[in-house]
């Protein structure tokens, strides 16, 4: 075998997604309205759990990440229309995959009530009749609460961003909100506006509206999309990259999605 095609066969063992994509920029449609996972430093700059994990999955694969902010609703028609090349994590729901494909899943949050302490109020039906309760426009906490509690006399009232959000809930304007429970723990509860709330009841679910985990979205067929992010997610997850982010901004706490569960998900 020559000396050329022994190369050429070591470079496709080693995976070929730096070798097509070296100093590409990706565009990566953000919100940065959602802390901890995503927000705006005071000079502007993008900052936040994903946004670092979006970082390092570039940094990884030899590529450079470019953020393009929009509302989170705004984010798959942005995608659709090829103004971003990728969408920062969401639920891989399956009403979703019918319109854009998903990497491997990046990390796994909890969907649940926040509520003034002392309320007594649940996620419940019986509980919240008669009752202003918040979600983000486009998200999947919308369209459960759109299927199986505004028909059953809640007042669900989509907002256009968490901080919104969380501006109505401590101004008293609402009951309650449906959203994932690390962001409203570490972008809500630990705040000095925040100190009156709570999580209410347990997780907040149904397997043919919630997903297992959160990936990147990418448009149907773009393969060589996939194969970057998914390259750069397995790099960051061996050498404990992924890992130590998540530290630095939630500690101990577990968001890892079970490879059974990961499996199950594929069938």
């Amino acid at each position: 075998m020559s000396k050329f095609w022994a190369l050429a066969l070591m470079g496709m063992v080693l995976g070929t997604s730096t070798a097509w994509a070296e100093n590409e920029t990706i565009r990566i449609g953000a919100d940065l309205t959602y802390p901890p996972f995503q927000y705006r430093e005071a000079d502007g700059s993008p900052h936040g759990f994903e946004i670092d994990i979006t970082n390092a999955v570039c940094k990884a694969v030899s590529v450079k990440c470019e953020f393009v902010v929009s509302s989170f609703d705004a984010e798959i028609p942005s995608l659709l229309a090829k103004k971003v090349d990728v969408i920062s994590p969401l639920g891989a729901t399956e009403k979703r995959k019918k319109a854009i494909d998903f990497s491997d899943f990046v990390y796994h949050i909890p969907t649940q009530l926040v509520v003034r302490k002392g309320s007594g109020l649940l996620p419940d039906i019986t509980s919240l009749q008669g009752k202003h309760i918040a979600v983000q426009q486009g998200t999947i906490q919308e369209m459960f609460a759109n299927q199986f509690w505004a028909t059953k006399g809640i007042d669900i009232v989509p907002y256009a961003d968490q901080d919104m959000i969380y501006q109505d809930l401590a101004a008293g304007r609402l009951d309650g909100a449906l959203s994932p429970a690390v962001a409203i723990t570490f972008g809500f509860l630990n705040k000095p506006e925040g100190k009156d709330f709570t999580l209410s009841g347990p997780e907040v679910r149904d397997d043919k509206i919630f997903s297992i985990g959160s990936a990147y979205g990418f448009r149907k067929g773009d393969d060589r999309i996939k194969t970057l992010l998914n390259d750069g997610l397995a790099k960051i997850k061996a050498d404990g990259t992924w890992e130590k982010i998540k530290e630095h901004y939630f500690g101990a706490l577990d968001l890892s999605v079970r490879q059974s569960e990961q499996a199950n998900a594929a069938q």
